[in-house]
């Protein structure tokens, strides 16, 4: 029995806001919309949640089509409603921040779906409310940053200290003290240091450390 067939439908969607680190640069995937309204428009990734799943699995369904990828770290980070948002039809999405290893991906899949990856400083104008969606998913990052283990999505299970520094200067925008940084990211206990040695950058080498598992 229909017990709200007085009410109006809407439609519900999810968008991912995907964040890669390339080359230092914070990375966002994108595509061109291959359908109106907005064809050929840059846009997030997205999609319509069906009947038979959740808002979670929903989000999850979009990242595995455009990337290949499962078990990806991935928060809500907003719901928008506006009246006037899509003007294809009254559509509630609900806003995802994606973060994973850039090396990770299904290349080739992301390839096919003609999505791109650019760096967020540079990204083009983007169809609908998505430049508002990446505005909450970016605060939303960095104001998590010193709360939960997110850098971590983006790198290898051995790291660098200055590879891990990287990665906070890209989501933050800015640069850190390398003493500091190192003093305060050390005294948090979340850091195993290795017997290994990367020497990709210099004769000398650095240290790898990887983070700390909690069982």
């Amino acid at each position: 029995m229909n017990y709200y067939k007085e009410h109006a439908k809407h439609y519900v969607g999810v968008d991912c806001v995907i964040f890669g680190l390339h080359e230092g640069k914070l990375n966002i995937l994108l595509i061109k919309r291959r359908m109106m309204p907005g064809k050929d428009k840059w846009s997030l990734m997205g999609g319509f949640v069906e009947e038979d799943e959740s808002l979670d699995d929903a989000a999850k369904r979009v990242l595995f089509q455009l990337t290949g990828l499962e078990n990806v770290y991935m928060e809500q980070v907003g719901t928008f409603g506006s009246i006037d948002r899509d003007p294809g039809a009254r559509v509630i999405s609900v806003a995802y921040c994606a973060l994973l290893n850039f090396d990770e991906q299904d290349h080739q899949r992301v390839n096919d779906n003609d999505a791109h990856w650019m760096p967020l400083e540079g990204m083009p104008q983007l169809y609908f409310d998505h430049p508002l969606i990446v505005e909450k998913a970016l605060e939303y990052l960095r104001q998590q940053i010193h709360r939960k283990p997110l850098v971590f999505q983006f790198l290898p299970e051995l790291f660098t200290l200055s590879q891990l520094q990287s990665v906070y200067e890209a989501i933050l925008g800015d640069k850190l003290d390398k003493r500091n940084f190192r003093k305060r990211i050390i005294e948090e206990g979340v850091l195993e240091k290795t017997d290994l040695i990367d020497k990709s950058g210099s004769k000398r080498g650095a240290t790898l450390y990887k983070l700390i598992i909690e069982n």
